[in-house]
C-alpha cells in the first residue's frame, strides 16, 4: 500500500526545534538516590533491612533496590559487612531529552517510506509488540486518540516537554492510517509506552529505564526501542538488557548524535546484543551527526523526519538517530509478526544482513551493514538460532554471576552428552561460554564443526573470566583450530566438578556459525 498525505495536512507541519537525546557525562548528575543490588544468596533479613530504611524494590529478578542518599552510606556499609552486597552505584541521570535549534525546511511527505521499501507494501495487523522506553506519549494527541493496540505500561507524563520525545518516537513506529498527520512504519502495531522521564520530563534516570526494559520483557518476546543514550555504561541497565535478551526480547538502540563531535562510545548502543541504528539522509548517505562505531549494525532514515509533537498536539520535523531507531524497531516487529517461527536472535541477524549496502563497500562503522530494507528482510533466509544468549563470559553462566540469567549447563552428572548449534560475532557476540560437567576420573571431549576457525578452551570452576588478559593460569585445556573442525580432550584427574567451555572466533575471524558436540 502506498500512503499519500491527505490534502491540507502539510499545513500542520511547522518550523520547530528537533528533539535530540543528549547524553549525560560519565560522572553525570544523580537523582538523589542510590542503586543497591543484593547477592542472590542474601537472606530475607537483608531485604527487610534495606526496605526498613526506605529502600524500594525496583527489579525483583535482579535483587535491585533504590535507597535514598540520606541512608545510602549506612545501607551499603552494613550490607558489605554482612557479605550481602553485590554492587552499589549512584542512580545517575543517564540521558536527557534536550531541544536544539533546527533550521532545515520541513518535508511535506514521509520520504523515508520509499527509502526503506515500505511504500509498496501492505503492513500486517497487530502482532509482535514494540515498547518505547522513553518520555511517554501524549495519548490525547490526534494520532493516538482512540487508537487501538496502544498500551501505557505506567503513568505517562505529557507535562511541559514530557511526552514530547516519546510521542515523536511512537508516531514513527505506529501512527495509524486515520486521515491525520503521518503514518508510522507499522501502523497497526501493538505499541507500548513506558514513561522513563522524571520531573519536567527531560531527565531519564537508571531506575526508570531498568524498570521499563524489564516490564516489556516480562510481557513476552517483542521489541524494545531505546532512543536514548549516555556516555556512561550503567551496570543496572546492562543487566536489564541482558535479562531481556535472555527472555527473547530484541533491543534496538539509537547510535547517538556525536558523529561530528568525536564519536565517543555511547550506551546502551555499544552493548553487545543490542541492534544499534545510525541515521541516513534523503540521499541515502549517513548523516554527519550520526555516531560511528564498531557496534553499529545498520542505518535508517533520521533526517527531515515528519513526527507528531506533544507541544500543540500537531506535527513537525526532526532529526537524529532517535528517529532512525524506531523505524528499525517497527520494521523488526513487522518482520517478526509475519514470520512467527523465528526468534529474536534470528530477527537481529535478518534485519542487519538484509540491509542495502551504502557508503563504503561491506560493513563499516558509519552504516553498519547498510540501510534498512523491509522487503529484503521479509524474504531473507532465516539464519540458525543462537540459543543460550547472552553467554559472553563466565559471569553470564555461573550461578549467581553478575549477569546470571539462569542458563542451564550443557552437561550434568546425569546428562553426559549434548549438542548445540550457535553463532559468534566478534563485536555483538564475541564468545560463547558454557558450563559443563567433568566426571570424576573421566574424559571430556568437545568437538566443534564451524564455518570459520574458532578457538576452543576449557577453564577451571573458579575462573573469573575467559578473556585471557584478565586471567592467569586457570585454563585446563586448549584446542588449536584445524580447518573447520576443532577437538578438545581433557582427562579429569580429580572429583566430579563443573568447568567452563569457551568458544571464540580465531584471530582475524569476524563471525562463525558452529555445531558443538560434547561427549
Amino acid at each position: 500500500m502506498h500512503y499519500t498525505k491527505p490534502a491540507g495536512v502539510t499545513a500542520l507541519f511547522f518550523a520547530a526545534a528537533a528533539i535530540l537525546v543528549s547524553p549525560a557525562t560519565a560522572a553525570g548528575p544523580t537523582s538523589g538516590s542510590t542503586i543497591v543490588e543484593l547477592r542472590p544468596a542474601a537472606r530475607c533479613s537483608e531485604a527487610v533491612f534495606v526496605t526498613g530504611l526506605g529502600g524500594t524494590l525496583i527489579a525483583s529478578s535482579l535483587n535491585l533496590y533504590r535507597v535514598p542518599n540520606t541512608v545510602a552510606t549506612r545501607v551499603v556499609s552494613e550490607l558489605r559487612l554482612r557479605g550481602a552486597l553485590r554492587f552499589s552505584a549512584p542512580n545517575r541521570i543517564v540521558g536527557s531529552l534536550a531541544v536544539a535549534g533546527f533550521t532545515d525546511p520541513l518535508v511535506p511527505t514521509e520520504w523515508w517510506r520509499a527509502a526503506v521499501g515500505v511504500d509498496t507494501l501492505t503492513p500486517p495487523p497487530a502482532g509482535r509488540a514494540v515498547t518505547a522506553v522513553d518520555s511517554g506519549i501524549d495519548v490525547s494527541h490526534p494520532e493516538f486518540l482512540g487508537r487501538a493496540n496502544t498500551e501505557t505500561l505506567n503513568p505517562q507524563e505529557p507535562v511541559s516537554i514530557g511526552g514530547e520525545h516519546g510521542t515523536a518516537i511512537v508516531s514513527l513506529i505506529a501512527a495509524p492510517v486515520n486521515g491525520l498527520g503521518l503514518v508510522g512504519i507499522y501502523p497497526e502495531a501493538l505499541v507500548r509506552s513506558w514513561d522513563a522521564a522524571r520531573g519536567a520530563g527531560t531527565a531519564l534516570d537508571t531506575v526508570e529505564i531498568v524498570q521499563g526494559i524489564l516490564a516489556a520483557a516480562n510481557l513476552g518476546p517483542g521489541v524494545v526501542n531505546l532512543s536514548l543514550g549516555s556516555g556512561a555504561k550503567e551496570l543496572a541497565v546492562e543487566q536489564a538488557i541482558y535479562e531481556a535478551v535472555r527472555k527473547g526480547t530484541l533491543i534496538v538502540a539509537a547510535s547517538g548524535n556525536d558523529g561530528d563531535t568525536g564519536n565517543p562510545l555511547g550506551y546502551p548502543a555499544s552493548i553487545p546484543h543490542v541492534l544499534t541504528v545510525g541515521a541516513s539522509d534523503p540521499a541515502n548517505r549517513i548523516a554527519a551527526f550520526s555516531s560511528r562505531s564498531r557496534f553499529l549494525d545498520l542505518a535508517a532514515p533520521g533526517v527531515a523526519m515528519p513526527i507528531a509533537t506533544a507541544l500543540g498536539k500537531g506535527w513537525r520535523t526532526g532529526e537524529g538517530t532517535s528517529f532512525a531507531a524506531p523505524l528499525v524497531s517497527g520494521a523488526s516487529a513487522w518482520v517478526w509478526t509475519v514470520r512467527p517461527e523465528i526468534d529474536a536472535s534470528q530477527v537481529f541477524e535478518i534485519m542487519r544482513r538484509s540491509a542495502v549496502d551504502i557508503g563504503l563497500p561491506g560493513r563499516d562503522d558509519a552504516a553498519g551493514y547498510g540501510l534498512l530494507n523491509v522487503p529484503a528482510a521479509l524474504a531473507y533466509p532465516a539464519p540458525p538460532r543462537d540459543p543460550s544468549e547472552p553467554n559472553d563470559d563466565i559471569e553470564f553462566v555461573r550461578p549467581g554471576g553478575l549477569y546470571d540469567t539462569s542458563i542451564p549447563p550443557l552437561t550434568t552428572p546425569a546428562r553426559r552428552t549434548s549438542t548445540i548449534r550457535a553463532r559468534l560475532d566478534r563485536v555483538e557476540d564475541p564468545r560463547d561460554v558454557y558450563r559443563v560437567w567433568l566426571p570424576r576420573g573421566g574424559r571430556v571431549t568437545a568437538t566443534v564443526t564451524t564455518t570459520a576457525t574458532v578457538d576452543l578452551s576449557l577453564w577451571k570452576q573458579g575462573t573469573v573470566s575467559v578473556i585471557e588478559q584478565l586471567v592467569g593460569t586457570d585454563r585446563l585445556a586448549r584446542a588449536t583450530a584445524r580447518g573447520m573442525s576443532t577437538r578438545l580432550t581433557f582427562d579429569n584427574p580429580g572429583p566430579g566438578r563443573f568447568a567452563f567451555l569457551a568458544v571464540a572466533p580465531s584471530r582475524g575471524v569476524r563471525e562463525a556459525t558452529y555445531r558443538l558436540r560434547l561427549g
